[in-house]
């Protein structure tokens, strides 16, 4: 077995190969070729062994002269075609700064917002501050706290979203109220705002997901008429001071007496149209008194202390507001939608 000849051989062959190579990746793979593991160098030293004794040295040194060469070819065409990378890259990349700059595409708060923003700033200028408690709630606290029977249609299934037998989605946010009644000494003046969660199939007017916002205040001597001037600015602030109020007769079992209010359409001024169903008015809030067990269950005196609660949703406010008629559209980003407000 002549080596000599095979070094030689395989020296010729590596110049021309390594003259060829257009990329780094193609020059990778000659590398593994010839100076890898199991590359034409290494076979070269794995047959050292049968090699006659006296002729060892000159073979070794002469792989090694090769393994050298092969190396020194490699690493020369590496820089030179990793310096081509970066001057083509250089190239690709560079910025003509005379160029106009691209359109900057600037987004718009949605309506949604608008109206959060705004209702949270006037009732904090009403010296009402805000409070938040968890979307997961007990059935404590979304119903028995807040004095609904065990047989009220609200915790069937079809209108809650429970996750077992003690845990659901919370229905609305007046659970808050409950936790601060029990942590807070009166007076409270508070508002929760909140995502919430029905059992309802999604149209123009029902989402399973959407907002509310409740607000509560505690303390001695609180009657309805601070309920309804509570109610009388918060309407006349959003919706102008042109429109009329109406609060109506309800039923709540967490409050005593309880009243659904309602404003004048905007559509029709009142007269009558198909957004208001032909009435005139158009329902808001639904509100009330606190109902003295809800007091009791949350360790408050009701013979002491009395206080009023309002909830409405931030869905419903916005629509009335900007006289949109389908719900989902607040929800779906749409750049059209959102550019008009």
């Amino acid at each position: 077995m002549d080596l000599l000849k095979e070094i030689k051989k395989i020296e010729s062959e590596a110049q021309e190969k390594f003259k060829e190579v257009e990329n780094l990746k193609r020059l990778e793979e000659l590398r593994v070729k010839y100076l890898g593991k199991k590359g034409k160098i290494a076979q070269i030293f794995s047959k050292m062994g049968q090699v006659e004794e006296d002729k060892k040295p000159i073979v070794g040194k002469e792989t090694n002269i090769l393994k050298n060469k092969i190396q020194k070819l490699y690493n020369q065409l590496k820089e030179e075609k990793e310096k081509e990378l970066k001057a083509d890259k250089l190239k690709s990349e560079t910025i003509d700064v005379t160029l106009p700059g691209s359109k900057v595409n600037v987004g718009h708060k949605n309506p949604f917002t608008h109206i959060i923003d705004e209702v949270v700033e006037l009732f904090l200028g009403m010296g009402f501050s805000i409070e938040e408690g968890p979307e997961v709630e007990t059935e404590y606290y979304n119903f028995e706290a807040l004095n609904i029977p065990k047989d009220h249609p609200a915790r069937d299934l079809q209108d809650t979203l429970y996750i077992d037998d003690k845990y659901l989605l919370r229905t609305h946010t007046s659970p808050v109220q409950i936790r601060t009644m029990e942590k807070e000494d009166p007076p409270i003046k508070i508002i929760a705002p909140g995502r919430v969660y029905r059992s309802d199939e999604l149209d123009a007017s029902h989402s399973p997901n959407f907002h509310q916002i409740e607000g509560l205040v505690i303390d001695k001597d609180i009657s309805f008429s601070d309920l309804k001037g509570v109610i009388e600015i918060f309407i006349h602030e959003i919706y102008g001071k042109e429109r009329k109020i109406r609060f109506r007769p309800s039923y709540f079992p967490f409050t005593e007496p309880s009243a659904e209010v309602d404003v004048s359409c905007n559509v029709c001024k009142g007269e009558g149209c198909s957004f208001c169903s032909y009435t005139g008015w158009v329902e808001v809030l639904g509100s009330g008194m606190v109902h003295p067990n809800v007091c009791k269950m949350s360790g408050l005196d009701p013979d002491i202390y009395s206080g009023f609660a309002f909830g409405m949703g931030w869905d419903r406010i916005a629509m009335l507001k900007y006289d949109i008629d389908d719900i989902r559209v607040l929800y779906e980003n749409d750049k059209r939608f959102i550019h008009q407000f």
